[in-house]
């Protein structure tokens, strides 16, 4: 004779309460995975398999299919010990789809008074849906961008090779990130002028990133006579480094010549 528990009884005969606690018991403590993760930037990969292995585990009792709860388990396993089941994300996880399937899954839930597969469906979205909530409100918020360098005074170096090139162009120039590394832009000026200017593409948009490669525009007029830019190599160090280039004006000589 086995001893029943609340809704599971009515919903799930075959379950018992034992059961039923380790089941609930395995569920909380993958949440609390993906929530600690999820504050360390990580989203489920493989962990996702914790969902298809405790709905086995659920259907090996209810159907009575004692492979299930093998195959079960060993997606457990995989979801808990693979090397890579969580990985870091670019960018905090959407909340539409947890919400939806949160939403979806308690209507099935509700719905079903029989313990057919819809109610296995329906743990399946809620479970799911909670866990990308999770994600979603415990991601870490993003930190700003602070370099060794507050000011353009600031100390800072001179690399030994030339992590950007310039060529002037009839308004400007176009700052060209010649290494094999993403470069974090502070600011840069004119030589002439005390500022301290953000660096925009041509399209007006303000730049914080220049990929390997890439190049960002620097408007200034033609009497100018040399500019800087204040950087750091992304990933290697958080050092300021300045770049600087001079040239001759076009009215003082011949033409410009960078030196």
């Amino acid at each position: 004779m086995t001893t029943e528990f609340g809704l599971t009884a009515t919903l799930l005969p075959q379950v018992t309460l034992a059961y039923s606690l380790t089941l609930m018991l395995l569920a909380a403590y993958w949440l609390w995975r993906v929530g600690r993760e999820a504050r360390q930037g990580r989203v489920p990969r493989v962990a996702w398999w914790a969902v298809a292995g405790g709905l086995a585990l659920l259907l090996a009792a209810t159907l009575e299919v004692p492979a299930l709860f093998g195959i079960g388990a060993a997606m457990l396993l995989l979801a808990e010990f693979w090397p890579a089941a969580y990985r870091p994300a670019p960018q905090r996880p959407a909340l539409t789809w947890p919400l939806f399937g949160f939403v979806l899954g308690m209507v099935l839930i509700i719905a079903d008074q029989q313990g057919s597969l819809a109610l296995v469906a329906g743990l399946a979205l809620t479970v799911s849906g909670v866990a990308g909530i999770l994600s979603y409100a415990l991601w870490p918020a993003p930190k700003p961008v602070r370099n060794s360098f507050d000011t353009r005074w600031s100390s800072f170096s001179v690399p030994e090779w030339p992590d950007l090139s310039l060529t002037l162009t009839g308004h400007g120039a176009e700052l060209k990130n010649v290494s094999k590394r993403p470069l974090e832009l502070a600011g840069w000026s004119p030589a002439s002028i005390n500022g301290w200017l953000r660096l925009r593409d041509r399209q007006g948009q303000i730049i914080s990133t220049l990929p390997a490669g890439q190049s960002a525009f620097l408007p200034f007029p033609a009497q100018e006579s040399g500019v800087r830019v204040w950087y750091t190599q992304s990933g290697k160090s958080n050092d300021a480094l300045l770049f600087r280039a001079d040239w001759v004006p076009a009215q003082q000589g011949v033409q410009r010549v960078l030196n």
